[in-house]
């Protein structure tokens, strides 16, 4: 755990709420990102990233060190695991809906109107192709591929081992591989020969 967490976490366990706040500023774009790719909807991730930090509010006193970002992350594809199942006893959208517009985009810099759209096109075929994949792929693939999370802290996070944690990964990637090229006509030029 990096220092600053240690303090952070000390803090917080003492009941600082501007020391757990500050954890909250330092990790809530972590935990809203890897919410957003899981779930594939701005607003639910929105409601899963608050839900995980109220329940890691209410369970730092149990916190006994390690990765602060593991355990947070932890607790983040725990909540979205529970959205997910939520939403499969009680669909309120339709998940192509959802996967239409999942709230974000790939940042575009200062390119030409034509190569926005082509990484807005890529970005879309790349989440769509993310929400494709089974639960346990999606949330390792989602923790080192995009947080860029090691495979040691991605393990601790979901609970599994280092193992599982690479054969998922190994699934997901090919997964994503054999999505991408079944729709290889809606992908940019440069794209088209993976």
């Amino acid at each position: 755990m990096q220092p600053e967490d240690t303090d952070l976490v000390n803090r917080s366990q003492n009941g600082e709420l501007a020391a757990f706040n500050a954890i909250v500023e330092r990790y809530q774009s972590r935990v809203y990102n890897l919410s957003a790719r899981i779930l594939g909807n701005a607003t639910s991730a929105e409601d899963a990233t608050q839900e995980a930090f109220i329940s890691a509010y209410k369970a730092i006193g149990k916190f006994r060190g390690g990765s602060l970002r593991a355990w947070l992350l932890r607790i983040a594809s725990n909540t979205c695991y529970d959205i997910l199942r939520s939403s499969k006893r009680r669909p309120e959208q339709s998940l192509d809906l959802s996967m239409e517009n999942p709230g974000f985009q790939v940042a575009s810099g200062a390119a030409s109107p034509e190569q926005q759209a082509i990484t807005s096109e890529l970005g879309g075929e790349i989440q769509r192709a993310i929400i494709a994949l089974p639960e346990d792929q999606r949330m390792v693939l989602v923790m080192i591929d995009v947080q860029g999370a090691s495979y040691d802290e991605t393990a601790q996070a979901i609970g599994t081992s280092m193992g599982t944690v690479k054969s998922r990964l190994s699934r997901a990637r090919g997964r994503m591989r054999d999505y991408l090229r079944e729709r290889r006509e809606l992908l940019p030029d440069e794209f088209r020969h993976i």
